[in-house]
């Protein structure tokens, strides 16, 4: 039994410890922060939770790597339609956070059925791909993959979460576009996405806060008290930071004012406290972390053995650099706010376990990408 749960020692040399330690770094990163600006009202007790969720994430991880992902491949459809069956059943007994009926309580705890469902959509959309032999360009194809794409979105835009429905969107696109789908047809889907929008601007499903949230980065001042609040006060406590920071969170018996004034500062917001706390080179520091993770995960794509653990790859990658570029973007007041967390940086335990799950199998992809005699 216990021979079953050891890797083998031919497996652990192929590893990518470049991407685990690296997104190790990364989450304690922010669990340093995330401490500097939640120290003064719960002490450790978020640092706490978010180092549990790394142990777990780590566990996963490795549980995942112990089974070749070409028979994780087989359990697709059920991993798929058990992420979707999560998403309708947040519509029955789902509670509302910040406006989306988005997770499910279970005890003192939630979890965002929304974070294993863009997982699920990767892998169904691999699985499809794989057995396509990437032809992406015949119309029946095209419109299978579509349809497998829209299921989940759709139950994620009547939450309505449209942070996490941007990023579905950012997965497709980039798999799509990885794939070789025509330049028409991607343009052509951009233009009817717009379109779409436009319809649900109008709709009674688009919340007027929401609204309110997506435009006040084109001018927070103008409504400093309100929807520009949190855009206009992180603007100040990443200016303030400079080159290297004030690390007022760490200072005993001081309190920075990111902490203070900054709603959501351990979530959606991290990336002001790391401004306020270590300033351009802590910012620094952290892109740099993420363009090892990305760049490597991107290697293992291009060398993937099949076509299944390409697209797992190139989807990850997708949620990666689009949470990235948007996230730091609503922090610095280029991007709308639309509730985006930054991977493995913000707190939340479905997001650290999903992308861990993420993680897991680019390495456990990376592991077998070469044929291992035993």
């Amino acid at each position: 039994m216990l021979k079953k749960l050891k890797l083998d020692y031919r497996y652990i040399k192929e590893l990518d410890f470049g991407i685990l330690i690296g997104s190790i770094v990364v989450l304690l990163y922010g669990a340093l922060n995330i401490y500097t600006v939640t120290r003064g009202k719960v002490g450790i007790y978020y640092l706490k939770l978010q180092l549990i969720w790394l142990v777990l994430g780590l566990v996963t991880t490795y549980i995942i790597l112990l089974v070749d992902y070409t028979i994780i491949k087989k359990f697709t459809s059920i991993i798929y339609w058990g992420s979707v069956s999560m998403l309708l059943l947040t519509r029955i007994i789902g509670s509302t956070v910040n406006g989306a009926q988005g997770w499910i309580s279970l005890g003192n705890r939630a979890i965002q059925p929304a974070e294993f469902a863009k997982l699920g959509m990767i892998m169904m959309l691999a699985k499809k791909l794989d057995e396509m032999d990437g032809n992406i360009n015949d119309v029946k194809n095209f419109f299978t993959l579509c349809f497998y794409a829209l299921i989940p979105m759709l139950l994620i835009v009547v939450q309505p979460d449209m942070g996490m429905a941007m990023v579905c969107f950012f997965i497709v696109l980039g798999i799509f576009f990885t794939m070789g789908l025509n330049i028409k047809v991607i343009l052509g889907g951009i233009m009817g996405i717009a379109s779409s929008i436009a319809i649900l601007w109008n709709s009674k499903l688009m919340k007027a806060y929401w609204k309110r949230r997506l435009i006040s980065f084109l001018s927070p001042e103008s409504d400093a008290l309100g929807a520009g609040l949190q855009a206009t006060r992180s603007k100040i406590g990443i200016g303030s930071g400079g080159i290297v920071g004030t690390g007022m969170g760490l200072k005993t018996g001081s309190t920075s004012y990111v902490s203070q004034f900054v709603p959501e500062a351990h979530t959606d917001f991290i990336f002001a406290a790391l401004g306020e706390q270590w300033g351009f080179v802590g910012a620094i520091l952290l892109l740099f972390l993420y363009a090892i993770i990305i760049y490597r995960a991107i290697n293992i794509a291009r060398t993937s053995k099949d076509i299944f653990g390409s697209v797992i790859c190139v989807g990850v990658v997708s949620v990666f650099l689009f949470s990235i570029l948007q996230n730091i973007g609503m922090t610095v007041g280029i991007m709308p706010i639309t509730g985006i967390t930054l991977p493995l940086m913000s707190y939340g335990g479905s997001s650290v376990l999903t992308n861990y799950i993420a993680i897991g199998l680019i390495l456990n992809i990376g592991m077998r990408r070469k044929k291992i005699n035993f």
